[in-house]
């Protein structure tokens, strides 16, 4: 694989994870007066350390981001060990061990 491809996965990979954290975000912040949200953005906007703010607030979306999706895409035990597990706990039941 191409650097610039790596380069692309990386991107796409994080522009899902900011997408993500910025939809969680939206939901987690839903009850919240507009208005006044509308007043700190102003406020940060006139900010001299506008640039890192913005690199604090991606990363924080990046991390919320992650969260959701390692929440939601989780992948739940295989069925076939699952099976294999109980019929040993079986087995070691009947044997008295």
């Amino acid at each position: 694989m191409t650097r610039a491809a790596e380069r692309h996965e990386g991107l796409d990979e994080r522009a899902l994870l900011l997408a993500a954290g910025l939809a969680e975000l939206a939901v987690s912040t839903a009850g919240s007066v507009v208005g006044s949200a509308l007043g700190v953005v102003r406020g940060l906007l006139r900010r001299s350390d506008a640039a890192e703010l913005a690199a604090d607030a991606e990363r924080d979306l990046a991390a919320r981001g992650r969260l959701v999706l390692d929440r939601y895409t989780a992948v739940p035990p295989a069925h076939l060990e699952t099976l294999a597990r109980h019929a040993l706990a079986r087995q070691a039941a009947a044997d008295g061990v």
